[in-house]
């Protein structure tokens, strides 16, 4: 279902917010996010797929964000930085979810999470991965 996959990527985004943040333990962070009453809407498997991934991914996936970005990736908000690793996961070990899925729903959680302009930045950023990651894909119709 999609709008669980959605919620799935929106607890990872919250997820890795507190990892980014406050560096608070996996275990206690997704605890925390359990006790949400919409937690369970969510698709749990995707969210442990991208939390996980992302977490053990997370030199890899910030090497192949780096060349693409107007600063360090340590000067990035934490929900800007967040949503674009979800993304960088997703294009990399996600083949199944469409390239424009990839940047249309970091658009959407930038726009529901992020700083005024935000979107506009991961929509750039996930764009130019997107060529690189998935130049087939990335092609004009």
């Amino acid at each position: 279902m999609a709008g669980s996959r959605k919620l799935a990527r929106e607890f990872t985004l919250q997820g890795l917010y507190a990892w980014l943040v406050g560096g608070a333990d996996v275990t206690l962070i997704i605890a925390n996010l359990r006790e949400d009453e919409q937690f369970g809407r969510a698709d749990e498997d995707y969210f442990r797929t991208l939390l996980y991934g992302v977490l053990k991914d997370e030199d890899l996936l910030s090497s192949r964000l780096a060349p693409l970005l107007d600063r360090p990736l340590a000067e990035l908000s934490p929900i800007e930085r967040g949503i674009l690793l979800i993304g960088a996961y997703e294009l990399v070990h996600c083949p199944d979810v469409p390239l424009r899925v990839v940047i249309n729903e970091g658009v959407e959680l930038a726009k529901k999470f992020g700083g005024t302009d935000g979107h506009k930045y991961v929509n750039g950023v996930l764009d130019k991965l997107g060529k690189t990651t998935r130049p087939l894909e990335a092609k004009p119709a």
